[in-house]
């Protein structure tokens, strides 16, 4: 091919044209691409998050689709003086800024309040290790109460008066009393005393010696021969 062919192609039209037609599919595309992904992503768009703490989780849940949100129960916890379904904690918190279509998580009041499980401490552990475990686990732990018994060692727990072992459940808002000992014996503890002298040794040299006395005999028994 010659030099001068080679230009005159440059030169075509229709060269040209398909190169414009190019660049215009590519920037088409480009921009296209960036609308989507701007509407996709709601690009620009911001929503205040309400505050729904202390609402019922039916009202938040219709504030929240009003808005274009979601809600979703994350967890649960318990507060005495609200009423059961009553949001406490949310995220993303009140006033921050989001797109529409955020899930809003909640943690809603329990309808009773929290059950834990007793540890085992009953005859296990001293008053001390009991009381420190008691306290770390959510326990409310009332005053000792002393029974007869070693030292300051666990022999039972009561709660509301009423005896409970390893593993029964029991509330968060009941106070629990350890019964420790108070290092005096029962009264009703029989002792065995011991006769120590009748398990004395006898000296055979203090035994009386003895001897055999032969008794006169009568006149009318024949002596013997």
């Amino acid at each position: 091919m010659k030099p001068t062919d080679f230009f005159k192609k440059f030169k075509s039209w229709y060269l040209w044209g398909n190169l414009a037609a190019m660049a215009f599919v590519v920037l088409l595309a480009v921009f296209g691409l960036k609308y989507w992904l701007g509407v996709y992503t709601h690009h620009g768009e911001a929503i205040v998050v309400p505050d729904l703490r202390q609402k019922s989780f039916r009202d938040a849940q219709h504030i929240l689709q009003g808005l274009g949100l979601d809600v979703v129960v994350s967890d649960t916890g318990y507060v005495k003086t609200l009423s059961p379904d009553c949001i406490l904690e949310q995220t993303p918190a009140p006033g921050e800024k989001v797109k529409s279509g955020r899930v809003v998580t909640v943690i809603v009041n329990a309808e009773h309040s929290p059950m834990i499980a007793l540890p085992d401490i009953i005859d296990n552990s001293s008053l001390r290790e009991a009381m420190a475990k008691l306290s770390a686990m959510g326990f409310k732990v009332g005053k000792p109460e002393y029974v007869p018994g070693e030292r300051d060692w666990v022999y039972g727990v009561t709660v509301r008066g009423r005896q409970v072992v390893a593993g029964d459940r029991i509330s968060v808002d009941d106070v629990v009393t350890v019964q420790a000992g108070s290092g005096m014996r029962d009264e009703s503890d029989s002792i065995e005393y011991v006769d120590v002298d009748a398990f004395e040794p006898v000296d055979e040299g203090d035994v009386d010696e003895f001897q055999v006395v032969t008794a006169p005999l009568s006149d009318e028994e024949p002596a013997a021969e």
